[in-house]
């Protein structure tokens, strides 16, 4: 099982991957229509939503538990 490098959700069916393509280090929610990996910005955005719809935290808050996520995963790390 992998696990996507952008939000660290396990992939485990194709359909978790992008694009349906198990050779992509990245799930398809992290995945633009065309299947390239979201900018960190775009994948910021998305996952600050996710946090405010499922933790009901307000948005300044989720954005700051998104981008402590995401620093520990390894696409973003610098």
């Amino acid at each position: 099982m992998k696990t996507c490098i952008a939000c660290g959700m396990p992939m485990e069916k194709t359909s978790d991957f992008a694009a349906g393509d198990v050779n992509k280090d990245y799930c398809v929610y992290c995945a633009r229509p065309d299947g390239t990996m979201q900018s960190y910005d775009e994948k910021l955005d998305s996952m600050t939503e996710f946090i405010v719809r499922t933790q009901g935290l307000d948005k300044k808050a989720a954005n700051e538990a998104a981008k402590s996520m995401m620093a520990r995963l390894p696409a973003w790390k610098v």
